[in-house]
């Protein structure tokens, strides 16, 4: 099986699983407990906190612990809006958000707040004049995405931070997909609050965290108990957390060189898609992008067939984001940077790491010539076009 769909999900590295295994067994006690086992437990819970919070330069202090990249987007977000809506209820964030974020803001629309959506330009990024003229006095929050899950567009983060408090407005950044990829400095960046997963980065699923810029108020979401400095309630998932630690010290030791390799494989298979099938187009900006995400469109297809093909080729590949899967829905982050529906329709997003080889991406594209070629040759709509416009190729 090839995968190439590690925005999604990625696999555990068998370095992480032997650091968690302890904590299921031999360590397996509760760090809020008071005997002495427990208390070295919470002393491994307190380095991992140092390992991650100086990932991104902030102080273990301002690392709180979550279930995943989805809690952390809906704490960020909600409870920011309630801790200073007596301050104001407009929040801003953008159109090609994850739906964690998207979501959340509608919900809180629902509750009288009101939310601007920014646009997009066609290469997906936000447009900062855009963004000073969307705030209002009334303006408590913008959350704008650091790396984008579909498209792999690379936001201009430490300008959206300088706009945002130029205004005193909090800056909350969904860094899902960039953490592990991209040198973050959360003070560099003008960063207040940033969330972030453990399984994009062959960490385990569950878990992840928020960063809350040390004197930044915030409701708490989950109630219940003291953990996380009262802020977050739910037994310590100790095993988790130090697989979490330790997934982050193996990636960022080799980020660069791994980045590197990744970004020549990218490259092969941007080259041999372009030269070898016509009727493509690439989606975002390849300036500002991801180096392990490629999104394809291919005209006069549909993207279900194409997975459902590649799939029994045995390769792991998607349309958009594995949150979404199953909709019938065109991507509303294609939609966005202007893509018509029928096209939207066609897309393909392929997302590599460094556990991806040369022979698999050739196979890949072997396959994808073969597979686009049938189910054009399916296509009325293809057949129609190849008489009227012969073999130019657009």
């Amino acid at each position: 099986m090839i995968y190439l769909d590690n925005a999604a999900t990625t696999r555990v590295k068998e370095e992480v699983i032997e650091a968690m295994m302890p904590y299921f067994c031999d360590k397996f006690y509760n760090p809020s407990s008071v005997y002495s086992p427990s208390r070295d437990v919470t002393k491994d819970i307190n380095l991992a906190r140092e390992v991650i919070a100086n990932s991104i330069g902030a102080c273990a202090s301002e690392i709180y612990f979550t279930s995943g990249g989805s809690e952390a987007d809906n704490w960020a977000i909600k409870g920011i809006a309630l801790s200073r809506k007596d301050k104001g209820r407009h929040i801003i964030t953008s159109k090609i958000e994850h739906h964690a974020v998207l979501e959340t803001c509608k919900q809180l629309e629902s509750l009288g707040f009101e939310v601007t959506y920014l646009n997009v330009d066609s290469e997906g990024l936000v447009n900062l004049e855009e963004l000073e003229n969307s705030i209002r006095e009334d303006t408590i929050l913008v959350s704008i995405m650091f790396a984008n899950n579909e498209i792999g567009v690379i936001e201009p983060i430490k300008k959206i931070g300088e706009v945002c408090h130029k205004y005193n407005v909090l800056f909350h950044t969904d860094a899902v997909q960039a953490y592990g990829n991209l040198d973050i400095n959360v003070n560099d960046m003008n960063i207040d609050l940033l969330s972030t997963s453990a399984h994009k980065l062959h960490g385990p699923k569950g878990i992840g965290f928020l960063y809350i810029k040390k004197g930044v108020l915030i409701s708490t979401l989950i109630s219940g108990g003291n953990q996380e400095r009262a802020k977050r309630a739910g037994t310590t998932n100790t095993p988790l957390i130090i697989g979490f630690a330790k997934a982050v010290e193996l990636k960022l030791k080799n980020m660069a060189a791994n980045n590197e390799y990744v970004l020549n494989l990218r490259n092969h298979l941007v080259d041999r898609v372009i030269k070898e099938i016509p009727y493509v187009r690439i989606n975002g900006s390849m300036d500002y992008r991801l180096p392990g995400n490629i999104n394809f469109s291919f005209r006069f297809i549909e993207g279900e067939g194409m997975l459902l093909k590649l799939d029994m080729a045995n390769i792991c590949a998607s349309s958009g984001s594995a949150c979404t899967s199953g909709s019938l829905d065109p991507s509303h982050v294609l939609l966005a940077i202007g893509l018509p529906h029928e096209i939207a329709h066609g897309s393909l997003r392929i997302s590599l790491n460094e556990e991806n080889t040369y022979e698999e991406i050739d196979y890949t594209v072997d396959m994808l010539v073969k597979i686009i070629k049938e189910l054009r040759n399916m296509s009325p709509i293809y057949e129609d076009f190849v008489k009227k416009e012969g073999n130019i190729n657009v």
